[in-house]
């Protein structure tokens, strides 16, 4: 269970980067372009969201199950290891403020009026959200 797991969410971590990227590039676009805010433009932006939200909801089980996880905090000394911290806390804990940020990007898009302020709502607060989460990519691990 515990790898199959581990291999979700690495490779989902593709799909919901592209994903973050393809939204923020499209709302960008939408807003400098002056058009309307569309049903589309509501989905597209949905697709990263809810792509973001399952890939936290995987690294919060795997968090849970893995030996590296949780247990590294109650173990002691993680904090004094950089690698250790990262995976036990700041990976964690920065990955949820960025889901928690593109949450709220794309729960005020849906409640403004405007459609610049919509797209300025989703490119600003999910652009957030993606430099958080690529600050805090264990890369070493994910890519070596």
């Amino acid at each position: 269970m515990y790898t199959g797991l581990q291999h979700a969410h690495s490779g989902l971590a593709y799909l919901a980067l592209l994903a973050l990227v393809v939204v923020i590039f499209w709302a960008l676009f939408g807003s400098l372009s002056g058009r309307e805010f569309q049903e589309k433009d509501r989905k597209i932006a949905l697709i990263g969201f809810i792509l973001s939200h399952v890939q936290l909801l995987l690294g919060l089980i795997l968090y849970f199950v893995s030996p590296v996880g949780f247990s590294l905090l109650t173990g002691g000394g993680a904090m004094s290891d950089s690698a250790a911290r990262l995976t036990a806390l700041e990976h964690p804990l920065i990955n949820i403020v960025a889901i928690v940020l593109i949450t709220i990007g794309y729960s005020r898009a849906k409640k403004l009026t405007t459609s610049r302020a919509k797209f300025r709502s989703i490119y600003m607060m999910y652009a957030v959200g993606l430099v958080l989460i690529l600050s805090r990519i264990p890369w070493s691990a994910w890519l070596g």
